[in-house]
């Protein structure tokens, strides 16, 4: 049986969906702990904060493309700028309800964004994510 993810973060201002990520994530034991932030600017002081902490930052971060405040693509630059305090590979999915070609386009050109998610995101989806987050953090000997 595959080990399952320590951390991950969920960044999302949809509150119903983060909630119902959350639980199926807990509820089938793919991760230790979880951390939600209902916006960008949130998780973003959070990984400033616990840079010099691996094991406060998440393995794996689900982030929302739309939120107010900061969206994705703003975290996405603003996290670009810091990635390398933290000292720890940090997979980041973007998650979404858009289908538009010049989206997925954007993310695939950032190197930053590991993969695009559309959403709702279904449990064997996930789980077939999280393996090849597990596949991959193994990869890199953490």
């Amino acid at each position: 049986m595959p080990s399952k993810i320590r951390m991950i973060g969920i960044v999302d201002d949809d509150l119903i969906y983060q909630f119902m990520l959350h639980r199926i994530i807990m509820r089938n034991n793919l991760a230790e702990k979880i951390v939600t932030f209902s916006d960008g600017e949130k998780a973003i002081q959070y990984l400033t904060d616990n840079k010099g902490t691996n094991k406060n930052i998440p393995d794996v971060i689900f982030l929302d493309t739309n939120m107010p405040i900061l969206d994705g693509w703003q975290f996405v630059e603003k996290y670009a700028k810091i990635k390398v305090e933290i000292k720890k590979k940090v997979i980041i999915y973007m998650l979404s309800s858009s289908i538009k070609p010049a989206d997925l386009q954007r993310a695939s050109e950032i190197s930053e964004i590991y993969g695009y998610i559309i959403k709702p995101t279904q449990l064997e989806g996930l789980k077939i994510i999280l393996h090849k987050c597990e596949t991959f953090l193994k990869g890199l000997n953490l």
